[in-house]
């Protein structure tokens, strides 16, 4: 395979075959093999931003973290992963030391750990995103190139090209589990449905894809596509898989409930090789080696759209930031203990740990007091606040990392309130689809002197 020997370095005969989460929207990384660079595509103008991003030598593979705030590339040649902050388009830290020849990379879904294929050394290296340092190093077949993790984060598919098969890794133990998996001649890419239930491998050297169970972790289908099938991206709904044929220039689509091409190969650039499905699923991002461009396929008609993208010099992996939104917090205390009669105070505050600001769509915040409890007042800076249904709103946008002015409640304990309580309160809106709930447990204290005249009785 012409891209494959491009990507390697390495003449092997025996393997050949036929020839800023702060941006507006979505971003694809492409690494420039030969230019030692990621270039950043703006997938809404689907033109390239800012200057290439340099990294180590001869970058390979490229991961997005799940919130969009890092990618990590494998750097093939100088045996390291850079991690650029997709803020600021600049590479973080230092180079982390992985493998011989690192090549694969995909991150778990919690975004705690990246896996790295080392083809080198026959092996995956376990990066701790956190600390950025390797943790663990596990030994899986000859020559491992593509690596996919389930959308449950319990297992890593990692396809051995040399062997001719995929290990499965447990993610909890970081050990290879059950017999490889006999797929095609010379597997390369990877990639798992979003249920979960199948795994897609391109074997290069065959022209086919192989369907793996992964419930059984059996081949049950074996699909004929192009030549030199190379990497494989499928859509966020499941329905069509996506696989580069690196030796016809084409890209074939897979329909996954039939496990059937459908229509006929899409043409794109010289030697199509990394491929990345927009988090629409409207776009699919071809890197072309050999022509040094990415070209843009509209899913709906399967036609390339636009002209090609130029990047830089042997584009090889691809990936594309997920959709930026907003996800609300919300916390709820209180000081001390409250007392029969008197005043107590709750403390409300809404949060975004999202990727984006909220949308400008009312945030609502509704408290919900126990038995026992009577409010008295509820307020808040630039909240618009009614105590009679204890609930606050707002409109204007939350940052992703702030939080809105704290809401204070103030409430009375009643002589007939138990002897602790439960107070919740709940927020949505502002773009976020969930409802966050939290809750405060209060304990309630009697002064005998002081009970009188405040509802000794719930009548």
């Amino acid at each position: 395979m012409a891209g494959l020997a491009m990507l390697t370095g390495l003449a092997l005969p025996v393997l050949a075959s036929s020839s800023a989460w702060a941006a507006p929207g979505p971003n694809a990384y492409v690494a420039n093999f030969a230019s030692n660079t990621v270039s950043v595509i703006d997938t809404a103008s689907n033109t390239v931003v800012g200057s290439p991003v340099p990294v180590g030598t001869n970058p390979a593979g490229v991961a997005i973290t799940p919130d969009g705030r890092h990618a990590y590339v494998t750097n093939q040649t100088s045996n390291d992963v850079s991690v650029i902050d997709t803020a600021s388009n600049t590479v973080v830290g230092s180079p982390i030391p992985v493998g011989t020849n690192p090549f694969g990379i995909a991150i778990t879904p919690d975004g705690r750990h990246a896996y790295v294929t080392n083809f080198g050394s026959n092996q995956v290296s376990v990066i701790d995103t956190a600390s950025n340092t390797v943790v663990d190093t596990i030994p899986v077949g000859t020559f491992p190139l593509g690596i996919a993790i389930t959308p449950d984060g319990r297992h890593a598919y990692v396809t051995n090209r040399v062997s001719g098969d995929v290990s499965v890794i447990d993610t909890a133990s970081n050990t290879v589990v059950g017999s490889p998996i006999p797929v095609g001649v010379g597997p390369l890419g990877i990639a798992i449905t979003p249920d979960g239930r199948h795994a897609y491998v391109a074997n290069t050297d065959s022209n086919t894809v192989s369907v793996i169970d992964t419930a059984s972790n059996t081949v049950v289908d074996t699909i004929p596509v192009g030549g030199g099938p190379q990497f494989i991206a499928i859509t966020p709904d499941g329905s069509h898989a996506y696989v580069t044929d690196g030796g016809s220039n084409t890209v074939s689509v897979i329909d996954t409930a039939s496990n059937t091409v459908v229509g006929s190969p899409i043409p794109v650039g010289s030697d199509p090789y990394g491929v990345a499905i927009a988090p629409d699923g409207r776009h699919a991002y071809v890197a072309n080696q050999t022509s040094n461009t990415v070209s843009v396929i509209d899913t709906a008609s399967n036609t390339v759209v636009g002209s090609p993208i130029p990047v830089g010099t042997l584009p090889a992996g691809i990936a594309i930031t997920p959709v930026r939104q907003p996800s609300l917090t919300i916390t709820k205390h209180h000081t001390g203990n409250f007392h029969v009669g008197r005043l107590g105070t709750y403390t409300i505050t809404v949060g975004n740990n999202g990727s984006a600001p909220t949308n400008g769509t009312t945030v609502t915040v509704h408290d919900t007091l126990p038995r026992g409890l009577t409010a008295v007042s509820i307020t808040g800076s630039g909240w618009n606040c009614t105590r009679s249904t204890l609930t606050c709103t707002r409109s204007n946008a939350l940052p992703a990392g702030s939080s809105y002015p704290p809401i204070s409640l103030t409430v009375r304990a009643l002589g007939f309130a138990p002897s602790q309580v439960t107070n919740t309160v709940t927020v949505t809106g502002g773009g976020d689809t969930a409802t966050h709930t939290t809750t405060d447990v209060t304990t309630i204290t009697r002064d005998p002197a002081s009970t009188q005249g405040y509802g000794d009785d719930d009548s």
